[in-house]
Order: structure tokens, then C-alpha cells, then sequence
């Protein structure tokens, strides 16, 4: 688990913070070859948390078997919505990205002002 602090939340050095925890973790448990899709889906996650969520909360990584799931909260109880971006849009592409690599993705609200954003990776 890694918490956010909420002075650095809103920057947008967290989500390098976020990609070299997974590198980390991933590399302590064996699974590197998870380490690129994971660090993608991570970072968008942590994008979409700074950008529409107030900021990230907390990142979670959790490996069950050849599964790896990632899990992001905000501070919103907004419903994350993948965009149909035109081709000059710079921004939302992030969830289509994290459904084209991921076999699932969602998110939960389970109380509170927080939602969590959770993706799961196959290896």
C-alpha cells in the first residue's frame, strides 16, 4: 500500500511516485513482467484521481495467483466515464487504455467522500 500524501496529490510528481512503487513491489514479489502494463494503468489512475478525483488517496497493488490488481482512491465519489475523444483531443484516452489492457476494471464507492478505482492485469 502506498499512501499519498496530500501536499504532493494534486502534483503531477505522484504519478512518478506511483509508477516507481509499482516497480518496486512488483520486483520484490517476482513479477516483473507485469511491471510496464502495471505502471500504465497505475499512472492513468493516478491522472484520473488528480484530475477529476481531488486528488489520490492511496494506491494498492494485490497478486492473487497470475492476477495483479491495482487499486486507486480519491477524494470524490464522481463515476469515472471513458470519453469518445475526437482526434485532436489531448486528454481521455486514459480508461480506454486501462480497458484494453486490463481483464476488468470498475469502481466502488464504499462509504464516505472516497471511491476506489480498481483494474485487474493478467500475467
Amino acid at each position: 500500500m502506498f499512501p499519498f500524501h496530500q501536499r504532493v496529490a494534486l502534483e503531477p510528481a505522484c504519478v512518478s511516485t506511483a509508477r516507481r512503487f509499482v516497480d518496486q513491489t512488483l520486483a520484490a514479489w517476482g513479477a516483473l513482467g507485469l511491471a510496464y502494463d502495471a505502471q500504465l494503468v497505475v499512472s492513468e489512475l493516478v491522472t484520473n484521481a488528480m484530475r477529476h478525483g481531488g486528488g489520490a488517496a492511496q494506491l494498492r497493488l494485490l497478486c492473487h495467483e497470475a492476477e495483479l490488481a491495482c487499486v486507486v482512491s480519491d477524494h470524490s465519489r464522481t463515476v469515472p466515464m471513458a470519453t469518445a475523444p475526437d482526434v485532436f483531443s489531448e486528454f481521455g484516452r486514459g480508461l480506454r487504455l486501462v480497458d484494453a489492457l486490463c481483464t476488468a476494471w470498475g469502481w466502488l464507492v464504499p462509504g464516505g467522500t472516497r471511491k476506489l478505482v480498481w483494474a485487474v492485469l493478467a500475467g
